[in-house]
């Protein structure tokens, strides 16, 4: 049995591309959010939306912690979510 964290079966971050592009054309509205802060799972609609800041927050109603920030430029986003502890996304139409 292999070990997952053996550089010498790691392959270049490219390959994750295939994963990463089904998981990021999900609603993510629907997906349920787990709080780093309070542990609380909900979905991210449940969340409390904020836009008065340069960018949009989303935070959790349990413990109002900051679970997601996203800040939109021209030429990029920046997506933050460093309040989730792990993000669940629905699979399936």
């Amino acid at each position: 049995m292999s070990d997952s964290t053996d550089p010498t079966t790691a392959l270049d971050g490219n390959a994750a591309a295939g994963v990463l592009s089904s998981v990021f054309t999900t609603e993510l509205t629907a997906a349920v959010a787990w709080c780093l802060g309070c542990g609380r799972g909900a979905a991210l609609a449940d969340a409390a939306f904020f836009v008065d800041a340069p960018g949009a927050v989303l935070r959790c109603r349990g413990c109002e912690g900051v679970l997601v920030r996203v800040v939109v430029a021209p030429d990029r986003t920046w997506l933050d979510l460093h309040g989730v502890a792990v993000l669940e996304l629905p699979v399936g139409p």
